[in-house]
């Protein structure tokens, strides 16, 4: 772990305030992940763009995004991302059943179910899920949009999941309810 602050309006690096001030009108709060980000106001401000993209910029449903956002937080064992991402899904209405299958990683239905395989065939793979993983998740009723779309909510995932191992940031209270620990011990 890396020792690091978590920035709030008066200690954030000025080229961050204004994206700590977007975070707050958007969240109401401000996310400790938003705060350890200011340090680097471009990180901070890319992955304000991407997620901005993931919710506005793509084909999926409210759903379908919970089930990418939430497949890369279990795998990468996200002690932050997987109860942020509870409460963003309990706030969208999201069926609990599926988030707690996502959370517990147990079956979901069909099609969510190929959504997850492929997700998880893109982060084994390091982005070359083979011919089959593609043909499969065609089978399921999605097309290239969707595996374009995955990708660009992967690359969200990495920066928020990495930020939040390296420097173990602290759960916001508003989903601390939610909090998570992994099937598996991750490595130290």
């Amino acid at each position: 772990m890396v020792t690091t602050t978590v920035h709030d309006l008066e200690s954030a690096p000025e080229a961050s305030k204004p994206l700590l001030e977007n975070s707050m009108k958007a969240f109401g709060r401000l996310p400790s992940l938003h705060g350890v980000m200011a340090e680097s106001p471009g990180l901070l401000e890319g992955y304000q763009r991407l997620h901005r993209l993931a919710i506005s910029g793509t084909a999926f449903t409210p759903e379908e995004r919970t089930v990418v956002w939430m497949t890369v937080n279990v795998a990468n064992a996200c002690h932050y991302c997987v109860p942020a991402h509870t409460g963003i899904a309990k706030s969208e209405k999201i069926d609990a059943e599926i988030v707690n299958a996502l959370r517990d990683e147990t079956p979901l239905p069909p099609k969510l179910e190929a959504l997850r395989t492929f997700t998880l065939a893109l982060r084994e793979s390091h982005g070359r899920p083979g011919s089959d993983a593609i043909a499969d998740f065609e089978a399921a009723g999605y097309g290239e949009r969707a595996i374009l779309d995955t990708i660009l909510i992967y690359a969200q995932k990495v920066m928020s999941n990495f930020t939040n191992a390296i420097f173990e940031t602290p759960t916001d209270d508003a989903f601390a309810a939610f909090a998570w620990e992994p099937k598996t011990a991750v490595p130290a």
